[in-house]
């Protein structure tokens, strides 16, 4: 079933996908997948995909933040 993304290979492509699509819009995110083992529930096991994103958005890369702090220390000096 390729739209099942609480199995391994599911949640697989689901990270993947998230890590993608941000990095295309100049986002970096972290994403984890974690074995949350068999859930009654469910009748199967389930891999949860994890990330830091915050409400949905993640931080900016770490390049452009770097990027705009310099541009900030220079622009204190001119004046």
């Amino acid at each position: 079933m390729n739209s099942d993304f609480c199995n391994q290979d599911g949640a697989r492509r689901l990270k993947a996908k998230i890590e993608e699509y941000w990095t295309q819009r100049g986002f970096d995110v972290n994403i984890n997948l974690v074995d949350a083992g068999f859930v009654p529930a469910m009748r199967s096991a389930r891999t949860d995909v994890r990330s830091n994103m915050i409400n949905g958005m993640p931080p900016r890369r770490k390049d452009v933040q770097a990027a705009r702090r310099n541009e900030g220390v220079m622009l204190r000096g001119v004046g």
